[in-house]
């Protein structure tokens, strides 16, 4: 089911480019036939909100977001290195979410729910300082100046973000093009609600100690591209006066 039927306001741009590629193979097609029906986070009846325990039918610590998965890869070693952590990863590629599914049956996780549509149209759909940790790993940098609006890196989503993320929360970006990470740092810098916790530039050069590396990240460093790392913080809230 598309959540689209759940918000009548989605003349937006596109973030995403195509959303299949090769022809999947038999195995990976009854992985999107059998296991992601399972996996699928579906929106609530209208008007509700999504709560950890609406999502996962065991207790979970805390709930990390990915957007845009890619292949999966980093999504699901995550998963497996915090089994009581709830992920929530949105994609909209169908041979990337085919590709996830593959990891998760190998390496029985059972810690991930995937929401295979556009992810703005998810963050409606879950409650205020509900997220602990949010990804966003070497997403298309859109580097044509006409598409610049389909970066995600955009006010209204860190608007959103800032919402869903809880105090202290971190917002992880990662890219090879130092345009877009240019671009980031300008939006999140002056954003009210993050702060850059880089303290030199070994902060920004190295990819975090608990990260895990994604196919797109292995490509452009065997390309001989830089990478930048940035990692943000959700600052505290401030307390509603009476």
């Amino acid at each position: 089911m598309s959540a689209e039927k759940h918000l009548p306001n989605i003349d937006r741009p596109r973030l995403y480019g195509r959303r299949s590629g090769h022809k999947l193979r038999r195995g990976r097609r009854q992985l999107m036939e059998n296991l992601l029906p399972r996996l699928r986070l579906e929106p609530p009846p209208a008007g509700g909100r999504l709560a950890a325990r609406d999502i996962f039918s065991q207790p979970v610590e805390d709930l990390w977001l990915e957007v845009g998965f890619g292949a999966g890869e980093h999504l699901a070693a995550q998963a497996a290195a915090h089994p009581g952590i709830g992920m929530i990863g949105c994609e909209t590629f169908v041979n990337g979410i085919a590709g996830l599914l593959a990891h998760i049956e190998r390496e029985k996780v059972a810690n991930i729910r995937i929401f295979d549509d556009d992810a703005r149209l998810l963050f409606p759909l879950l409650p205020d300082a509900s997220i602990g940790r949010t990804f966003v790993l070497f997403a298309d940098p859109w580097p044509k100046k006409r598409h610049f609006k389909r970066r995600f890196i955009a006010d209204e989503n860190l608007d959103e973000l800032a919402r869903l993320l809880k105090d202290g929360a971190e917002l992880r970006f990662a890219s090879d093009h130092m345009g877009y990470v240019g671009w980031t740092l300008e939006r999140l810098g002056r954003h009210p609600a993050f702060a850059w916790t880089a303290k030199g530039p070994q902060d920004w050069r190295r990819r975090p100690e608990d990260g895990f590396e994604t196919r797109y990240e292995a490509k452009a460093l065997q390309s001989g591209a830089t990478c930048a790392y940035l990692q943000f913080t959700r600052l505290p809230r401030r307390p509603v006066s009476s």
